[in-house]
């Protein structure tokens, strides 16, 4: 997932008439997930923490691919946003 894909997430835009593959933030990085992967139970939670303002479009590109895995890495058991990511894409997968 892009950050414009993210933003276009957490500001709600993105629907399932555009994707029918599409699955929110809030169901893929779940209480369940987070509880797991990190000390957080929301990924909201977990973005609060990084002090990351992700509101618009801007907001996304502001924030440095390095300077966001540095809090996957400091926040979560994974290497990088994109394992986290992929972890949260499987997982969700093997659920459904």
């Amino acid at each position: 997932m892009s950050f414009d894909d993210l933003l276009k997430d957490l500001q709600g835009q993105k629907t399932i008439q555009e994707d029918p593959n599409y699955v929110s933030l809030d169901k893929l990085f779940n209480e369940s997930f987070m509880s797991k992967h990190s000390s957080f139970k929301s990924f909201d939670e977990f973005l609060e923490k990084g002090n990351f303002q992700v509101k618009t479009h801007e907001d996304i590109n502001n924030i440095h691919d390095e300077l966001f895995d540095r809090h996957v890495v400091r926040e979560t058991d994974f290497a990088s946003w994109k394992s986290m990511l992929d972890t949260a894409n499987v997982e969700y997968s093997n659920e459904s």
